[in-house]
């Protein structure tokens, strides 16, 4: 990004905090109702372009704020429509936003953090080490940068139509940030998605999700990826801190605090040899039985650093099918952008690795090649 530091930049704020800045400039409160839709469903950034406040106020803010976006660095669309953007942030650190085009249906996967904080086995990006948490911000501004790269177009034939906070990072270790970020995801005034239509998809920050049942309703997905925990340990270090006992019955309390019933989704990255047998599906049938749910099986996505494989179709349509006969909705996510490394797990971004993390991996690779 690029601008004057000491400014404020406006497009991260949802509304309240908005309002907020607007009287503490002495100015009434529905100013912030005019800025929301400038920034966000028209896509300005420029404050003499929002012609329905006075050119007193307009200048005034060009001293105070800016609406400064991430820039972007890449933007390639797949063969199969999928779109990958590469957005640089402070520091030069960047993060990958996905856009993944399915009929009527626009996917956008969001991230939340420059690299992550957490180190699962087969996910790219935890690889990559950790830098920080992105502002509020920076996770609305992949969402504006993308609906901008569509502008013109009908409002009621919008590009994005969903947003999953299943890109880069743990969204519930960035809590604050994540939380504005999808309020304006939600706002009638900014993007209007539905609350059904943000999914925010965590590996399990127990105590996050109940602190989240507390201030939003967005739908919930939980990066599961093993039936028990000894196999979870290993594929998501985070279950030795929170086991999955644990970790289903926050997601219990999350969906019974909801008004209107609705379903968790489980996400199950299905590697060969590893958790794909019938066994697994058997077990993983059983766990889930108390939590009212839909599974999605995700084939693992090769990256360089993985030793791990993709299993054949016919392993994971084999585990479907006992999921469905034990009574689950369970699907085979398609794997949409590989070609541009847009997959499910293979997200990596530019990251400045404080946890040293990627150095120690490196040096592993090299005595064990």
């Amino acid at each position: 990004m690029t601008g004057t530091a000491e400014k404020t930049n406006l497009l991260g704020m949802p509304k309240a905090k908005l309002e907020a800045f607007f009287e503490g400039l002495g100015e009434k409160r529905f100013r912030a109702q005019q800025v929301l839709q400038w920034i966000h469903q028209w896509g300005i950034d420029d404050f003499d372009q929002m012609t329905n406040m006075s050119k007193a106020l307009r200048d005034k803010l060009k001293e105070v704020a800016e609406v400064r976006g991430p820039e972007v660095v890449y933007d390639e669309t797949s063969k199969d429509g999928t779109r990958k953007w590469v957005m640089r942030m402070d520091n030069g650190n960047s993060v990958e936003t996905v856009l993944i085009p399915d009929g009527e249906r626009g996917t956008l996967c969001v991230s939340s953090q420059i690299g992550c904080t957490l180190d699962c086995t087969f996910c790219s990006t935890g690889k990559r080490g950790f830098n920080r948490n992105l502002t509020a911000a920076e996770v609305i501004g992949q969402v504006w940068v993308a609906r901008k790269a569509f502008m013109p177009f009908d409002i009621k034939d919008r590009p994005i139509t969903n947003v999953v906070m299943m890109g880069m990072g743990e969204p519930l270790m960035n809590f604050d940030n994540v939380v504005d970020a999808m309020n304006l995801m939600m706002e009638d005034l900014a993007y209007g998605i539905s609350k059904r239509r943000v999914t925010l998809s965590t590996s399990g920050v127990v105590p996050a999700i109940d602190r989240l049942a507390e201030v939003t309703d967005v739908s919930l997905a939980i990066s599961l990826h093993a039936p028990n925990d000894e196999l979870r340990n290993k594929l998501v270090p985070l279950n030795k801190k929170y086991p999955i006992a644990e970790l289903l019955a926050a997601t219990k309390r999350y969906f019974a605090r909801l008004p209107e019933k609705r379903k968790a989704t489980i996400e199950y990255t299905v590697i060969e040899g590893v958790n794909d047998q019938l066994e697994h599906a058997h077990e993983l049938a059983v766990l889930l039985k108390d939590l009212p749910c839909k599974i999605n099986l995700i084939p693992f996505n090769p990256f360089p650093e993985s030793d791990f494989k993709r299993p054949s179709m016919n392993a994971t349509r084999r585990f479907q099918t006992v999921l469905n006969e034990a009574g689950y909705v369970a699907t085979i996510r398609t794997t949409r952008g590989d070609d541009i490394d847009a997959a499910c797990g293979q997200l990596v971004g530019r990251v400045d690795d404080r946890t040293r993390r990627s150095q120690r991996y490196i040096a592993v690779q090299q005595v064990n090649p």
